[in-house]
């Protein structure tokens, strides 16, 4: 069951027992966050139909729903390839010099990237870092402890926002 926050469990005798973050409850709590901005967006689109409804013009409140719920898609965790775990990602990538690229739902700068490299996006590993907390930490240790996103790591190096041909040409090379 999902909590609000992160819930702390305790380990060990009662005088040697460090608070360990439950990291079940911490990937429930990010992965509702990813999808905040898309649920916000089809209320409101909702909201303005109903209103465009009851004003009597059901078919400018059709399009402005559509519109809502597209631009929802396109903000939401679905637009991305599957991620995988950053771990995974990186033995991954050490074993076929595929990119790895770290984002988050939301972020514009994800998005372009994402859609810059249409279908070529799915031969990188994506990793959601609001997801994966050793994602984050990978991001963060990148960027001086912000988490930047887009991050791109090829062999092993970190490049923060870089231009999306740049990227398809690091995945032409691993091919």
């Amino acid at each position: 069951m999902c909590t609000a926050g992160p819930s702390m469990r305790t380990a060990g005798p009662p005088a040697a027992r460090p608070e360990v973050p439950d990291l079940s409850s911490v990937a429930c709590v990010t992965m509702m966050r990813a999808w905040i901005l898309p649920v916000v967006l089809v209320l409101c689109g909702s909201v303005s139909a109903v209103g465009m409804i009851l004003a009597g013009n059901p078919g400018a409140a059709t399009v402005i729903l559509l519109l809502f719920v597209a631009f929802a898609g396109v903000n939401s965790p679905l637009i991305f390839p599957r991620s995988v775990g950053a771990l995974e990602a990186q033995r991954r990538s050490e074993a076929d010099g595929r990119p790895v690229v770290f984002w988050r739902p939301g972020c514009a700068y994800c998005l372009r990237l994402r859609m810059r490299l249409g279908r070529d996006a799915r031969r990188s590993y994506w990793v959601d870092i609001w997801r994966d907390p050793a994602g984050a930490a990978v991001v963060r240790a990148a960027n001086g402890g912000d988490e930047t996103v887009p991050t791109v790591l090829v062999a092993g190096r970190p490049y923060v926002n870089p231009d999306p041909d740049w990227v398809r040409e690091q995945l032409s090379r691993s091919a």
